[in-house]
């Protein structure tokens, strides 16, 4: 079985929206602000649940998912390309055996 590592280190890497990976940094940076600076942000709203959660726990799994796991569509892999084309070989027909 190969692990992360080593997939990660022969697979080549897709590329990551620059604006995405910024929108993401800035609201972990945000996040962390408010829970350092607000009592209030670390602890539970009625409807939002646990405020930690949300301001810093989602944001960060967003960021590490966006850095380990490929966008769909955001690059076609030579394997996606290769599995799309058409066969070269038309596919074999049936022969019709007569009826008796």
């Amino acid at each position: 079985m190969m692990t992360i590592a080593a997939r990660s280190r022969h697979e080549p890497r897709t590329p990551i929206d620059p604006r995405l990976d910024a929108t993401l940094r800035y609201a972990i940076a945000i996040g962390a602000v408010l829970l350092l600076l607000l009592p209030a942000a670390r602890g539970h709203h009625a409807q939002l649940g646990w405020l930690p959660l949300w301001l810093l726990a989602m944001p960060l799994s967003a960021w590490w998912t966006l850095h380990w796991f490929p966008l769909p569509g955001s690059a076609l892999r030579p394997a996606a390309v290769a599995g799309a084309r058409r066969r070269a070989i038309p596919q074999a027909r049936r022969s019709l055996r007569p009826r008796r």
